[in-house]
């Protein structure tokens, strides 16, 4: 089964993809090849790959964004797998192995992907899931084995997945991976910046950015709050102070870190916490405060100690929330006794954070989307050249690439290359004038493009006029011919936002 066909990004993909429809009969027959997949990435969704450490919470949250419990979160076959959560007209999944082969497997009676494929493991690329889902409409999920784990297969997998070097079958799960949602917990590690560092997707090695990665401080609710300062005592308040930290560690890789609490996202948004939850967490509620504050001590105490809802009711609660969503279930139910089930229900997904990613994730990747697929693909096509060897095609694919960029239209891809460049450290700037440009891909919002959030028209105008002018200058006196390069495209895209401000006016 393949993917069902649907409408370009946007202009600058249909830019990119009638320059490789173009060039194909002047190539070699295998760049023109390399130019067909190319043609075919940029009419799929926006690809997204989720990694990070083992035991993140990759899998979890992957159900929470999907809104279905459909990616094992337990020890399994299928954890040691790339997965590709896809949309398809059936629910199905295929297990495609090494040698091309494809075996059609049903969802599990959970409606999960089955813990145990029945094949030989060692065998298998990659898995496909299809699924009749919505959010999968316009963006494809990729959910990779974890990093740092033990099994070294597994490791090879995601290390290849990261570093591109993959069998041509198994290049093709994880090709167009044009964006990462990278996941974190407590502590970034140093492997942590360098699996960041070394994420190209397979499409020509566009490396981790603020164009194209976030990351997410997953299992949020763990954080001991006593130990950040500034946190009040505050668990969540904690996670912001920890995330917004991990943020400038992880940055220019990243274009922001945002704390979760992935079981509970996942346990409210896939139909995991269920009206007879709702009851339990009544009962709990209508305990004396000080049996309350006791049993809320420990997963232990809360399990162990004797009240009148069952033991295997509580364990479910925790295995569905754990002692933080448990918590705040009870202060919701305090505060309001007559709240119904959808009302408790939504509320914890509210204190999830899962909202924050969704909105994260549609402000870098989806807005983007004709950009991060249009630029994405221009490495391919430049990657595919440069492989070919023969000096003549390389020369006249590059000729049409700057015809294309020559274009005022295709601003927003010199824009994402000057990101990328400075981002990735391939063109040095001053601490200053890096956070500046990195601004441009943190978000689509022109007032905090230009650093001004909250500020009247008035002064974004004159704001931007000025940094256009100070950008300019720059490029001629004083830049590095990398910079100066950076600087015209910098200096572009504000006067574009000095125009555009103008206009509303």
């Amino acid at each position: 089964m393949t993917t069902q066909a649907q409408p370009l990004a946007g202009p600058l993909s249909a830019a990119v993809a009638n320059l490789c429809a173009g060039l194909r009969p002047q190539v070699s027959p295998a760049t023109a090849a390399g130019f067909g997949e190319v043609l075919r990435r940029l009419s799929a969704p926006l690809q997204v790959a989720v990694a990070g450490r083992i035991k993140s919470g990759k899998s979890t949250l992957v159900n929470a964004l999907i809104g279905r419990r459909v990616a094992p979160t337990d020890v399994g076959e299928c954890t040691r797998l790339v997965t590709r959560f896809q949309y398809g007209t059936v629910d199905r999944v295929e297990v495609v192995f090494t040698d091309g082969r494809k075996q059609v497997l049903p969802f599990g009676p959970d409606g999960s992907i089955p813990r145990d494929l029945g094949v030989d493991v060692d065998r298998v690329s990659h898995v496909e899931a299809y699924l009749t889902n919505a959010v999968l409409r316009d963006l494809t999920v990729i959910d990779t084995p974890g990093l740092g784990s033990l099994d070294a297969a597994s490791v090879a997998r995601t290390e290849a997945l990261l570093g591109g070097e993959l069998d041509p079958v198994s290049r093709n799960a994880v090709a167009g991976a044009e964006a990462v949602l990278y996941v974190v917990t407590q502590g970034v590690r140093a492997d942590d910046q360098q699996a960041l560092a070394a994420f190209t997707a397979a499409t020509a090695g566009r490396e981790a950015g603020p164009v194209n990665a976030i990351a997410v401080l997953n299992k949020a609710d763990t954080i001991a709050a006593e130990t950040v300062s500034g946190s009040a005592g505050d668990t969540w308040r904690a996670a912001v102070l920890l995330a917004e930290r991990q943020a400038l560690t992880l940055k220019p890789r990243v274009a922001d870190v945002l704390p979760v609490i992935g079981l509970v996202a996942e346990s409210t948004e896939t139909g995991g916490f269920t009206s007879a939850d709702a009851d339990a967490l009544r009962g709990l509620a209508g305990l004396d405060a000080a049996t309350r504050e006791t049993m809320l001590i420990s997963a232990d105490l809360f399990t162990s100690w004797e009240c009148a809802v069952p033991v295997g009711v509580r364990t479910r609660l925790l295995e569905k929330l754990d002692l933080y969503g448990v918590r705040k279930a009870l202060e919701v139910l305090d505060a309001e006794p007559g709240i119904t089930a959808g009302a408790l229900r939504r509320r914890l997904l509210d204190a999830s954070g899962l909202d924050g990613v969704r909105a994260k994730l549609n402000a870098v990747f989806r807005s983007r989307a004709d950009g991060i697929k249009a630029a994405a693909a221009l490495a391919s096509v430049t990657a595919l050249a440069a492989a070919s060897g023969d000096p003549n095609e390389r020369q006249r694919v590059h000729n049409a690439i700057e015809v294309l960029l020559a274009k005022p239209e295709a601003h927003q891809l010199r824009l994402l290359e000057a990101l990328t460049l400075v981002s990735s450290g391939a063109v040095a700037m001053p601490d200053d004038l890096l956070e500046e440009v990195l601004r441009f891909g943190s978000s689509p919002d022109v007032a905090e493009q230009l650093g001004l959030p909250g500020r009247p028209p008035r002064e974004l105008i004159a704001h931007a006029l000025e940094r256009a002018g100070w950008w300019r200058s720059f490029a001629s006196f004083g830049a590095t011919p990398a910079q100066s390069r950076v600087a015209h495209v910098v200096h572009r895209a504000y006067f574009l936002i000095w125009q555009q401000l103008r206009g509303r006016r």
